[in-house]
């Protein structure tokens, strides 16, 4: 029985399972969005938001004590891996750090922000195996309410 457990197991072990989701919070930083299985972005969602957030705690206390986002980074890049290889449109490979990308790109726009950084947006079904899928993608600054 799963009385009291928190978290989904997902089908994976415990060291298949981390490595999904640092890999999962990875390409949404880097992408932006990201199209997945509804179970892996209900886990995605409050790994993303936690990491947003630990950025920009960082960049907030950079003034007043610059070794607060130094502890930030090194938080992050303990729990995010190191670079990602990504396509541009015109079939360009680069490598971005993902760490240095969350906080000089993406922490920034949402400093005035007091939380709700993902959206999870439903799919419907995937045809081979009728698994429900959404997208999970960063909100924007004309979403807000």
């Amino acid at each position: 029985m799963r009385h009291r457990l928190h978290g989904s197991r997902l089908g994976r072990d415990t060291s298949h399972r981390r490595a999904l989701r640092q890999n999962l919070v990875a390409d949404l930083i880097c992408y932006e969005k990201v199209v997945t299985t509804e179970a892996k972005a209900r886990v995605l969602r409050p790994l993303a938001e936690k990491m947003i957030t630990l950025a920009k705690r960082g960049l907030v206390k950079k003034g007043e004590n610059p070794a607060a986002e130094v502890h930030a980074r090194r938080l992050a890049a303990a729990r995010l891996p190191r670079l990602r290889t990504i396509e541009d449109e015109d079939g360009e490979t680069q490598e971005i750090n993902v760490v240095q990308h969350l906080f000089n790109e993406i922490a920034p726009r949402y400093v005035d922000r007091p939380g709700g950084y993902t959206r999870i947006i439903k799919l419907g079904q995937r045809n081979g195996d009728n698994a429900n899928m959404a997208v999970v993608m960063l909100v924007g600054d004309d979403d807000r309410k």
